[in-house]
This record gives C-alpha cells, sequence and structure tokens, in this order.
C-alpha cells in the first residue's frame, strides 16, 4: 500500500493512521466508519478531509475526535482497540507536556539528555550564525550617537572581533580611512573617511593657564560609520 500516512493532529486521528495502526487496510476502515454514519451515529465526530496518495492524488479520508475513535474501535477486537486507545494516550500526554516525553526507563532518560543535549547544540550554533544579524541590529540602535575609535573596538572585541584601540587606528590607516602622514593631521580622518559620512571631528577650545587657547580635534565614528565597519568586520571576521 502505496499511501501517505498522516499524523494525528488538532484533536484528531486521521483513518489512515488508524489503519496503519490496526494493520487494516484503509478502504476497509473507510467502510467501517460509513457503516456507523449511517446507523446514526453523530458525523461530527467523523469529519470528512482529503490527502495526497503516492500519485499525488486527492484521496479521501477521515479525522476522527477521540469519542469517534472509540465509536469506531468498540467494533473491532480487544487488541485493536487496545492500540487505538494506547495511542490517544500518547497524544494527550504529548498535549499535557508539550511534546516532551517523560523517560519511562533509565535507559530512555539517558536517550532523551543525549538528544536534548544535541537540540541545545545545534541552538547554539545558529545563535553564533546569526550573530551578525545581532550586532548589525545593535548598531543600527546605537548609530544615534557618535563614539570614539576606541569604543568601537570595545564593541568589536565583545562580538568576538580580536581586536583593540591600538589595532584598530592601524588597520584604519593602513585601509586609508584615517591619514598616516606624519604631521598635525596624522589620525585625522581621511577624505575618503569623510566623504563616506564614516567620521565627524569634534573641535573643543582649550585655554591654557597662560592665556592663550587652542583647539583640541577629536575624531569620531558616525552612525553611519559604526553601521559600515561593523558589517566589513564580520564578514573577514579579522584584520586584513
Amino acid at each position: 500500500m502505496n499511501e501517505i500516512i498522516i499524523s494525528s493532529n488538532d484533536g484528531r486521528m486521521s483513518s489512515l493512521e488508524i489503519a496503519n495502526l490496526t494493520g487494516k487496510e484503509h478502504k476497509n476502515v473507510m467502510r467501517d466508519i460509513r457503516n456507523l454514519l449511517d446507523q446514526g451515529v453523530a458525523a461530527l465526530n467523523f469529519e470528512l478531509g482529503q490527502y495526497k496518495d503516492a500519485n499525488q492524488q486527492d484521496r479521501p479520508c477521515y479525522n476522527l475526535t477521540k469519542k469517534g475513535c472509540l465509536i469506531l474501535a468498540s467494533g473491532y477486537d480487544a487488541k485493536l482497540r487496545e492500540k487505538i486507545i494506547d495511542r490517544w494516550e500518547q497524544l494527550e500526554t504529548e498535549r499535557q507536556t508539550g511534546g516532551f516525553q517523560i523517560p519511562q526507563s533509565y535507559s530512555q532518560a539517558l536517550l532523551l539528555a543525549a538528544k536534548q543535549a544535541e537540540k541545545i547544540e545545534q541552538q547554539q550554533k545558529q545563535l553564533q550564525q546569526q550573530a551578525p544579524k545581532v550586532l548589525f541590529a545593535d548598531s543600527v540602535s546605537a548609530s544615534h550617537t557618535s563614539i570614539l575609535i576606541g569604543d568601537l573596538a570595545k564593541i568589536l572585541k565583545q562580538n568576538g572581533v580580536e581586536i583593540g584601540a591600538k589595532r584598530l587606528f592601524v588597520w584604519m590607516r593602513r585601509n586609508g580611512y584615517l591619514i598616516k602622514q606624519p604631521g598635525m593631521n596624522y589620525n585625522m580622518p581621511s577624505q575618503r573617511g569623510m566623504n563616506l559620512n564614516l567620521f565627524e571631528i569634534k573641535e573643543t577650545v582649550v585655554t591654557h593657564s597662560d592665556g592663550h587657547t587652542s583647539i583640541n580635534k577629536t575624531v569620531k565614528v558616525t552612525g553611519t560609520g559604526q553601521i559600515y565597519f561593523v558589517n566589513k568586520f564580520l564578514k573577514q571576521k579579522e584584520l586584513v
């Protein structure tokens, strides 16, 4: 028989599953249900549905409530009734425990623990794969405030990029984001960095003890720059 067995759901059991449980041919289970309906049993316990067979052809089936299954099973021998009742008890336990299986022996407990450990490992791998997306979202939420290059290095390091402030400055100079020529503009944003709106320069007037003033320039990474560098480092995950 090349029929596709439909699992129980929504508090009902399909006639296909009953056929599978009892070893009966599905057409005979369908016949038994029709005979019950002809005798006047409540049709609401026997909902007519469809399934696709191995050839992807639509075929009729019934979806039975627990009461419908018990009515049907009452006409079967004791062993078949027991199989149907056992299946219903299993379904009800799964619904009460949210699908969690209560181990009935030490070996079952070990197997369940192994499966749970495997599930946790898979979830951890999934979280690691999603980390770039999470960090990207964090950078967007932080994008309203400009930060120091050293603070950007801390954010990157907290999210798995092994880099400190000094190395980040070196990387930015090497890749043309900061000016690397010695002089007054050393470590200031390059024209490229400013054109991309990656940085802003904060100027602070400093008054010295002798009365003269000077301007202190501080380079900060803009919100656009934070998103730009976060994405760049997450893609390569290490300095190039």
